[in-house]
């Protein structure tokens, strides 16, 4: 990799080593990174970056190689990410949540030669790992999280593990880097689909650098301000925006390990944060937080996030915590899809007009399409698809599904929506049979499919119900094997031994029978359309007082 004076086709045509290098030759020391009670400046965080490239370098690691970093929010993240970067070679997170089958169908997907995991999450990579015949090399971080602090110390971890810090100090900074296209993959982000396994979106170098530099532009920002994120590093979200946003406005950013109601507002004073990523259940939760006469007593001058709730909902929350809204729509097969601007009047339900790059010559446009993908009047309801610059190359070895999501230039988002004749979108519904729940998206059949395993299970249909908070709620209606019973708390436990906690259902209906097509397929819209309150009558686990976490 080059850095010196390259002149480009455009300026967001830079690979991850480039746009980092221009970054920390703005200010090396200011801090980049405030994380696990640690501050990183940006010249600390390029070095220990090129540390992590050599460590690769050193096991094998090589252009298109993909590394799984099943990790928590600590700065090794970051260190393999861009390390692997400048490499060429590619990183897989992995959701913390997941078990070993879950986990182990990431690390088989991808093809990983190499897993990096921390000490809290060793057990369940270690029995994934065992399983997943590619795996050559098996990293460990042992840095302290905030949550293990008060803990004793666990047990050693299971024989095989590199230690990673030990590895990262051996390491010499690397300085000879190979060239790095553009084009080139960064990160596989998998996401779940409509239905099956999930799916690997291919991030290029590109879509991060372009993300960054539109964030930045939109948010207004600068090296003055502190971005503030508790979302989880393995989803794009906290890629997209406040890693790059950060370092395109050479700004500080401040992470927390998770999501607390009842901590955040004292994380946000403490990280005197200016600028906040949320996600669509947090805004709610945090509305229900009892009031506080330190609500207004914070340095927030933009909360940032989806999805566009109500004009009274937004501007209650403004008045209460004394801070700027905007709302945008994007995913993460392209971080550009609409956004509201600051101190534009807002649309009610609206999720503001195309994103814009700050150079010109980047294009990004919104069209709303019938099913044969032609487009359609002003105000009438249709498929959300996107064209722009930073839009993915496709899915990770699934040709189907990428032929399916970009056509003619386009991508198909499977979203319903529509457009007034400024252009502004307003989002409808999802027209994939995936649920939401609390910022995470579920597969359906993958619910099923684990519940159908338990010995007195016929047949099962997961469906997505109304959440109290703004997003959906997990349903399964169960069908019992005879002459067996389903008890519904067995039910919920053997999901929480077998899935992430937030795919464990939170209703479940016993039934005998369910409506079911021809082909014996069962008719999940019958289901939905059976009566206007799908939970009444249901087991609720919240109401039993199961916890899974």
């Amino acid at each position: 990799m080059s850095t010196g004076s390259i002149e480009k086709q455009a300026t967001w045509e830079l690979s991850l080593g480039e746009f980092l290098h221009a970054a920390v030759n703005r200010n090396p020391d200011k801090v980049f990174l405030q994380i696990v009670g640690q501050q990183i400046t940006y010249g600390e965080f390029y070095s220990r970056v090129r540390q992590a490239a050599a460590m690769f370098a050193n096991l094998g690691v090589q252009r298109g190689d993909r590394v799984c970093l099943f990790l928590p929010n600590v700065p090794e993240f970051h260190y393999c990410w861009f390390g692997l970067s400048l490499l060429g070679a590619i990183s897989v997170p992995v959701n913390v949540a997941y078990k070993r089958d879950e986990a182990a169908y990431i690390f088989d997907n991808a093809g990983a030669t190499a897993v990096v995991t921390h000490r809290s999450l060793v057990d369940v990579a270690e029995a994934a790992s065992a399983i997943s015949p590619t795996v050559k090399h098996k990293l460990l971080a042992t840095t302290e999280l905030e949550s293990e602090a008060s803990q004793p110390p666990g047990e050693p971890p299971a024989t095989g593990w590199l230690n990673l810090g030990e590895l990262l100090a051996a390491s010499e900074e690397l300085t000879h880097l190979p060239e790095v296209s553009t084009h080139e993959i960064s990160m596989l982000v998998y996401t779940s689909g409509t239905t099956g396994n999930p799916r690997g979106v291919q991030v290029t170098h590109l879509m991060y650098v372009a993300a960054g530099q539109g964030f930045a532009h939109w948010t207004e920002a600068s090296e003055a301000d502190r971005f503030f994120t508790c979302l989880p590093f393995f989803h794009a979200n906290a890629q997209y925006y406040s890693t790059m946003g950060s370092l395109a406005a050479g700004a500080t950013l401040v992470v927390a390990e998770r999501f607390s109601a009842s901590r955040f507002w004292d994380q946000v004073r403490e990280a005197n944060a200016t600028v906040v990523n949320f996600i669509g259940m947090m805004m709610p939760v945090l509305a229900k937080q009892p009031e506080s006469e330190l609500d207004r007593q914070n340095n927030v001058r933009l909360f940032y996030g989806s999805p566009a709730f109500s004009p009274d909902f937004l501007e209650a929350f403004k008045e209460r915590f004394d801070t700027e809204i905007i709302v945008g729509f994007g995913m993460t097969e392209t971080c550009y899809g609409s956004i509201e601007k600051i101190g534009q009047q807002r649309r009610p339900n609206s999720s503001g007009q195309p994103r814009l790059h700050p150079d010109s010559g980047f294009v990004n446009r919104i069209r709303i399409v019938d099913d044969d993908g032609r487009p359609v009047p002003s105000g009438q309801p249709g498929e959300i698809t996107i064209s722009n610059p930073a839009v993915m190359p496709g899915y990770w070895r699934n040709q189907e599904q990428t032929d399916l999501a970009l056509r003619e230039g386009w991508l198909h988002t499977g979203d319903l929506g529509w457009a007034d004749e400024e252009g502004f979108l307003y989002f409808v519904d999802r027209k994939k049979d995936v649920i939401r729940r609390r910022g995470e998206n579920i597969s359906s059949q993958e619910v099923e499919d684990a519940i159908k395993r338990h010995p007195t299970v016929l047949d099962c249909a997961v469906i997505a119900v109304p959440s109290e908070l703004g997003e959906d709620e997990v349903k399964a209606y169960v069908t019992p094997r005879p002459p067996a019973t389903v008890d519904p708390e067995t039910i919920v436990r053997w999901c929480a031994e077998n899935l992430a906690y937030f795919k464990v259902p939170r209703y479940i209906e016993v039934r005998e029978e369910m409506p079911r097509t021809p082909s014996l397929r069962v008719r999940k819209d019958l289901l939905r359309q059976e009566r206007e309150d799908l939970i009444e009558g249901c087991f609720d686990r919240e109401a039993a007082g199961i916890r899974i976490r």
